[in-house]
Parts: C-alpha cells; structure tokens; sequence
C-alpha cells in the first residue's frame, strides 16, 4: 500500500487539528432551547467540544490527536497536545460536559455519530500511559455507553444513510469500547442489533451511492461493522452474499472515487470524507479476507484510488479542514 500513516503524515494532521479543536466560531450547534435563557455559545454549553464547527467533529479531533500520541509519543505535536488534554480533559469539564446531557432536549443529541466517536475518544486515551485523561473522561463515556443500552432495545429498524445518521458506524465505533472495556453486556447488545438489522440482506446493489452528501458508504460502512463485531466464520459467508460481485469490480459505484465540485460547500465537501472512509472500509474489508482471496487486490487498488483523490485536499477549505484529517487516520491505519 502507498499511503500510510507516516510521522511527518501524522504530525501534519495534528497541526491541523490543534488548530481547531479550540477554534469557537464559526459553530454548528445541535441544540435545542426550552427557552431564552438556553440560548447560550458553545463553549458555555460545552466545556470541552466546543470547537471544530461542530460537537462532533471536534470529539474525533481530540480522537485523531490521542491517537497520533500513542502512535508517536515523541512527535512534533506531542508537547502541544498533552499539553491541551491537560487544560482540557479534566473532571470539572466533563462534569460540564455531562450536565448538558441530562437536560430533556438533549435524549437525541448527536445519536448515533457523536455517541459513537466519544466512546472511540475513550477508548483511545485508554491506550495511553497517562491515565488521568482517560479517568476524567469515564463519566461522560459511561453516559453514552448508557445511552446505546437504552436505544437498541427501541430501535428497530436501522437507519442506512451516508451520514451522521447511519447505525452501522455507531454499531462499529462503540463495539472498540465495548471490547475494550470488557463489558460483555454492551458488546452482546451491538453484535444482536447488527444481527437484527443486517444478517439478512443480500446482494446489495449500492444503486444509491454516492448520493451529493454522503460521507459513508451505506454499503461498505455495513460490511465493515459486520466484519468488526463477528467473528470470521460467521462475516465471510455473510460477505459473500452481500457483495457477490467484488471481483468483478461490481458494484461498479463502489469503486469509482467521488468527484467533489466546490470544497467549500459543506455538504459537497462530505464527498471528499466518503472517499477516505471508503478507503477504511476497503482496507479493513481486504483484510478479513483470506491472504489467497482474489478480492483483495482489487478491494486494495480500490481503496489506494480513492485515497489518491481526496489526501491531497483536507486542509483546502475550513468546510473540510474541521473533520477530514480523523476519515484519513482511519484510512491510513486500516
């Protein structure tokens, strides 16, 4: 593979992201007011995630920059970004963070995308030896673990788009804490929600990909949860009938890279995300095969073309420079 996660790659992205994981405005807030007095800025409301245009995105910053830490403890970023998990990620902030929750609008806030990463942010700093961010960070995690054990009995039906909406990314991101933690319970839950939801499709066509702001492919992303949370045995046969065709590059949208026509459109900027994270799922997908499969190869080139088209253009435009660096880690790590 030509693209990995290299150290001038990796500190790169860190720049990019300390950049804006403080940055307030401009903001996309995912609030609701019970009245006037809710009408409050971002980082009033969020102590922590107050940055990076959304709540979201600047939940998988922070992730990006746990991550470039344990893989380059003694990177060009890692003063920086120590030294901003010690302002930031201490107990009196996530009890702020944990405050918004428990107010009565906020049941749906950031289900299941944000939900998602903010156990995947904990998981990471769980990886690394400085324990006490990880420690402050427990409540909130412990939160949001709650909160998926409290939806999934309820949800039944899956949600299949390319974006924030889409179950199987939050299945695939929660199953990393879940196991991670050991809690059996919460993994047992995600695997029978993704059986639930998913065992019995069968030849997906993916005739909708891409639509104009998709940054998931509602296909691959569901193949890639598969492959995470069952074991071998149980995901190969499920693949082979849900994508019959991949050695004959069929479905043939799911190998063609996006085309994005103006980066500083936000949505149209998604196009460039859909990209990376196809190139996750490819690469992931590739390998939970067979080293003989003879999809594999194709699976891997197209994964190589598609991060070809997007790498070059995370930082063009701010639409796209306060998220893509966290779909390229991902990518290049698969």
């Amino acid at each position: 593979m030509r693209h990995t996660l290299t150290a001038e790659a990796a500190d790169r992205f860190a720049a990019v992201t300390l950049g804006h994981v403080t940055r307030e405005y401009p903001n996309k807030p995912d609030h609701v007011l019970a009245g006037p007095e809710e009408a409050r800025t971002p980082s009033a409301l969020h102590p922590i995630f107050h940055g990076s245009y959304d709540w979201h995105s600047c939940v998988h910053g922070y992730w990006l920059l746990a991550r470039v830490l344990r893989r380059f403890p003694e990177g060009a970023q890692a003063v920086a970004i120590r030294a901003l998990f010690d302002r930031q990620l201490t107990p009196a902030k996530v009890a702020g963070e944990c405050a918004y929750l428990a107010a009565p609008g906020a049941r749906g806030f950031e289900r299941p995308y944000g939900w998602a990463w903010l156990l995947k942010l904990a998981d990471a700093l769980a990886h690394l030896p400085e324990t006490r961010w990880s420690g402050a960070l427990e409540p909130l995690a412990g939160l949001f673990a709650q909160r998926f054990r409290d939806f999934l009995p309820v949800a039944r039906y899956p949600v299949r788009v390319g974006t924030h909406f889409n179950t199987a990314f939050g299945l695939r991101m929660a199953f990393d804490y879940a196991e991670g933690t050991g809690d059996a319970a919460l993994a047992r839950l995600l695997i029978d929600a993704a059986d639930a939801w998913y065992d019995a499709d069968v030849d997906c066509p993916a005739w909708g990909e891409p639509s104009g702001d998709d940054f998931h492919s509602p296909a691959l992303i569901e193949a890639e949860c598969m492959r995470r949370l069952l074991p071998p045995a149980r995901f190969r046969p499920w693949f082979d009938r849900f994508l019959p065709r991949l050695a004959d590059r069929q479905p043939a949208t799911l190998f063609a890279p996006a085309v994005v026509t103006d980066r500083s459109d936000g949505k149209i900027a998604h196009l460039d995300g859909l990209n990376l994270s196809r190139a996750w799922c490819l690469r992931a997908l590739a390998g939970g095969l067979p080293p003989d499969d003879p999809r594999r190869p194709t699976m891997l080139d197209a994964a190589e073309r598609h991060l070809d088209a997007s790498l070059p253009h995370l930082a063009v435009h701010y639409m796209g420079a306060h998220w893509l660096a966290s779909f390229a880690v991902l990518a290049l790590e698969a």
